[in-house]
């Protein structure tokens, strides 16, 4: 298969989501030397979760299946542009590489705008719609003493 097969798999996913009662309008597949190791579609309402983004939920799946944190050699095709959110989690995962179709302006046309997110990102926190406050400094930060020192610990 092409990038432009598993790509339209992705975007056949969304459009059978997209009509039903409790999905959304995205879908994303993972793949790994050409084969669909996960598949997956938007399950926020379903699952009364607001991480459950189609990305997320394809990147838990191959994970699991790879029996890894780490998804490198692996490619995530998207029906639509990730936001912030999935974003973050292709680079946690250490994925290779994004293919997608809709754009993120596609998705605010369709009712799912991240504008407010994307702007927030780029405030100092103090002037943040959701406010945060910094407090145990000390320690928070012996916390991760404590991880450096490990001699156990798994770095991921």
């Amino acid at each position: 298969m092409t990038d432009r097969d598993f790509l339209k798999r992705a975007i056949d996913l969304a459009h059978i989501h997209a009509a039903g009662e409790n999905s959304g309008p995205f879908a994303a597949i993972v793949v790994k030397k050409n084969v669909i190791i996960a598949e997956a579609w938007n399950q926020v309402v379903a699952n009364n979760d607001p991480t459950a983004h189609a990305e997320i939920i394809a990147i838990r799946k191959a994970c699991q299946a790879q029996q890894s944190y780490n998804l490198e050699g692996c490619t995530l095709f998207s029906s639509c542009e990730p936001c912030p959110m999935c974003l973050s989690a292709i680079y946690w995962a250490r994925m290779d590489g994004v293919i997608y179709a809709a754009s993120k302006e596609d998705a605010a046309y369709g009712g799912f705008d991240d504008s407010l997110i994307y702007d927030e990102m780029e405030k100092e926190w103090s002037a943040r719609k959701i406010k945060s406050q910094r407090m145990l400094a000390k320690a928070g930060r012996a916390v991760f003493e404590t991880w450096r020192h490990n001699p156990r610990k798994i770095e991921y």
